[in-house]
């Protein structure tokens, strides 16, 4: 499985101990930044990742910024993009299991890391099971091109 993974600079030292950790468990992963601590905006990355994720490029994607909010809500902006914040295991597969996101989130400030890896295994392994959930994703793909009377 390819996945593309991103995170500004409050989720860099997450993403350098994930990225060994997908790779010697046998996924291939591009990295689309940040690189180092200087300041960087999440939504430029959450973009980059997310366009790569529906481009088919990449089957997943993995997002992280400090809590995971930021880019949580940059990468449901997407058409085509089910991001999912997940801070636990059951989070992650029922993300998965029921929604089938395809951009997994995490708040590199608030989990560590040896959680962060079981989190991201879940979601990784993890499949959609379809059926009446998938009624319920054609109706948010719905959502997404509807133009909402906030009135």
């Amino acid at each position: 499985m390819k996945i593309a993974i991103g995170c500004d600079h409050r989720g860099l030292e997450l993403k350098q101990k994930l990225i060994p950790f997908l790779a010697e468990t046998g996924y291939e992963c591009k990295d689309f930044g940040c690189y180092d601590q200087a300041p960087v905006d999440y939504p430029d990355i959450a973009e980059k990742v997310c366009k790569n994720v529906v481009a088919g490029k990449f089957e997943r994607g993995i997002l992280i910024c400090s809590t995971g909010i930021g880019m949580s809500i940059a990468a449901n902006k997407l058409k085509g993009i089910r991001a999912a914040l997940c801070s636990d295991i059951f989070s992650a597969t029922r993300a998965r299991q029921h929604s089938d996101a395809n951009v997994l989130v995490l708040g590199g400030e608030v989990i560590g890391q040896a959680l962060a890896w079981e989190i991201t295994k879940a979601f990784l392994t993890t499949k959609f099971e379809g059926g009446r959930h998938l009624r319920r994703l054609q109706k948010v793909s719905c959502l997404e091109t509807t133009l909402l009377d906030n009135k």
